[in-house]
């Protein structure tokens, strides 16, 4: 039984034409899907994604694509609060799930990016401590649990980390949870994999604020 459960192809009408495709190409509709449904714009742009790294999307754009696109770019811009997390709690995860997978990279991007958004530097400097620091609340932790445990390999999440989230997030939420952390995978690995050369902003501020917190260096990532 999956920690999220799946919604069904009736629930999602306008995903029919990926769904066929999908079927063409798996012999099924994946529940991973069908579980990224209750965001239909993440749905979407990851169909696009996965489209255009499988070589998918060679065919003529028909309209049946085009009000696809459009429907898929209309869900990805809705905004939705009481279905979303803050920007702020999706840059810690980043930065949790990012500092798990060993990415300097990606740590240097997410703490930035999270002072951008007015969280305290403080906050930021103790985020590997969020389980004993003050300066986070439950809800915080819970999702930081989840980032921590998913960023490793083996992934180590388990069923108690989304019974700790269910406590203070809805499914929709928990699918944007997982989607921050799943998205960082993907960029942990591009980066770490391409030694990406790490940008002045980033790294001076993650010398200023992560070096002394927690031993961060740009490593690898330092332009030569």
């Amino acid at each position: 039984m999956g920690n999220v459960t799946p919604l069904t192809k009736a629930d999602l009408p306008a995903f029919e034409m990926v769904f066929e495709g999908t079927v063409k190409a798996l012999g099924v509709v994946p529940n991973s899907m069908l579980t990224m449904g209750h965001k239909p714009g993440i749905l979407g742009t990851f169909s696009l994604l996965s489209g255009a790294i499988f070589h998918r999307l060679k065919q003529p754009m028909s309209l049946k694509t085009l009000r696809f696109f459009r429907t898929t770019m209309k869900a990805a811009r809705g905004s939705d609060p009481d279905n979303e997390i803050s920007p702020q709690l999706q840059q810690m995860i980043a930065y949790v799930c990012s500092a798990a997978a060993g990415c300097r990279y990606c740590q240097a991007h997410t703490a930035g990016s999270a002072h951008l958004l007015k969280v305290p530097d403080e906050k930021i400097a103790a985020l590997l401590d969020y389980a004993d620091s003050p300066l986070f609340d439950d809800a915080e932790r819970a999702a930081l649990d989840l980032a921590f445990a998913a960023g490793q390999v083996p992934n180590r999440s388990s069923k108690a980390h989304f019974d700790a989230l269910k406590k203070h997030f809805n499914d929709a939420q928990i699918v944007e949870i997982v989607a921050t952390i799943a998205l960082f995978g993907f960029l942990n690995r591009w980066n770490d994999t391409m030694g990406t050369t790490l940008e002045a902003e980033p790294r001076q501020y993650a010398e200023k604020v992560l070096a002394a917190a927690t031993g961060w260096e740009v490593g690898k990532h330092a332009a030569v």
